[in-house]
């Protein structure tokens, strides 16, 4: 039986900052509304498959509840693995290739890991970063709610120069507004420029902290640099930073087309056919001549317990792996799992249910697996990149 005056206390925090985000909302006009578009509503945003992702309170409370009572999410058996970052070979990456305007990277693509949806991809001659959180929690306030368990695998200031940062969505486990003023500021003191890649409605919110360097899109829209094409891609999910803005921006995944490598990130979602509909729409620059589907996928893993109350919009490992095959990924690394305490499931336990459904599916290890937090992992390039 857990404590409870501390469960209680524990909880009750959890529910404060999940409220801000659950709770029904009176939302304004949607200034991007374009009626030819079916994920559009005259007030924000809605799904492909399932509409609007939206829990009524009562759920909230009985998740809370059954949780608390439970003594969930139970302590890990074994501590999320993490190693010394390799700073040097981050650095070392080459940003400015000789043949500039094909686009084309002297360095071998590379993935690492920094934590839960945060990773550092290294391709096409640029850096660029996924979701980035290196504050101490995943909350609206650092005086409570999901705290980290690990810390970032890289720290911020230790970042080769980002190129490009792409957001999923606007929840704070995924935007965090002090990782996005340090990495504006970094970039800034190093006479650099890094440019925010974000879903519909979000760059009033970067505007508003100084931030300029931004381009949203909208699903399936494209904006290149450096001869590196990023797509928002559609997922199933929904956003909100607080009681009044529930799904008025907009939220995605990632499919990124370089010469020397496709790659996929998935952010946040519940499992759906927009997987599928993102193969079929990439195919005809994904033929077998022209190097075949996404080299590589990041797909989250974790926080998905309870089923009832997550399956919608959150992904669990089997799914995860359905994700993978959907997409025709070469290979996919789980991600979102063993950094903060969202839900349910101990935090070791993504990769073991990830083990499980890759032998219910019959996909190889190799072909979806995980890594330690910090670690730094070469992708395969696409073969028609070789000399």
């Amino acid at each position: 039986m857990p404590n409870r005056p501390l469960a209680l206390v524990r909880y009750v925090r959890v529910a404060i900052v999940l409220i801000a985000i659950c709770a029904p909302i009176l939302a304004a006009a949607n200034p991007y509304y374009d009626p030819s578009k079916p994920h559009h509503t005259p007030d924000g945003f809605r799904n492909h498959y399932v509409g609007e992702v939206n829990k009524p309170f009562t759920d909230l409370v009985r998740w809370q509840w059954e949780s608390w009572r439970e003594g969930l999410p139970k302590p890990a058996q074994t501590p999320t693995p993490r190693v010394a970052p390799d700073l040097a070979r981050l650095q070392a990456y080459q940003r400015t290739p000789a043949d500039s305007q094909a686009g084309q990277s002297v360095s071998a693509p590379a993935l690492t890991w920094i934590g839960h949806a945060s990773l550092l991809m290294q391709a096409g001659g640029l850096n660029v970063l996924t979701d980035p959180i290196f504050s101490e929690r995943a909350s609206p306030v650092q005086l409570f709610g999901p705290r980290r368990v690990v810390a970032p695998g890289v720290a911020l200031e230790a970042l080769p120069p980002v190129d490009v940062v792409i957001i999923s969505h606007n929840h704070y486990d995924h935007l965090d507004r002090a990782s996005i003023v340090a990495l504006h500021q970094k970039a800034v003191a190093e006479g650099g420029r890094t440019l925010f890649l974000v879903p519909l409605g979000l760059k009033p919110w970067f505007t508003a902290l100084g931030v300029d360097s931004v381009v949203e899109l909208d699903w399936w829209q494209q904006h290149t640099v450096r001869g590196v094409d990023f797509v928002l891609t559609p997922v199933q999910h929904w956003s909100a930073r607080g009681v009044a803005d529930r799904s008025t921006t907009l939220w995605g995944g990632w499919a990124v087309l370089g010469r020397d490598l496709h790659w996929y990130f998935g952010g946040d979602t519940g499992y759906s056919k927009d997987f599928a509909d993102t193969r079929l729409r990439l195919a005809t620059r994904q033929t077998e001549a022209l190097g075949g589907g996404f080299d590589i996928a990041l797909l989250r893993i974790g926080a998905y317990a309870p089923r009832w109350f997550m399956r919608e919009q959150h992904i669990n490992p089997d799914e995860a792996v359905q994700m993978h095959l959907d997409l025709g990924a070469k290979r996919s690394v789980g991600m979102h799992w063993g950094t903060f305490a969202l839900t349910d499931e101990p935090l070791d336990q993504p990769p073991i249910d990830l083990a499980l459904a890759r032998r219910a599916h019959q996909v190889p290890e190799p072909h979806f697996s995980v890594m330690a937090v910090g670690e730094t992992r070469a992708v395969p390039a696409r073969p028609h990149a070789n000399p």
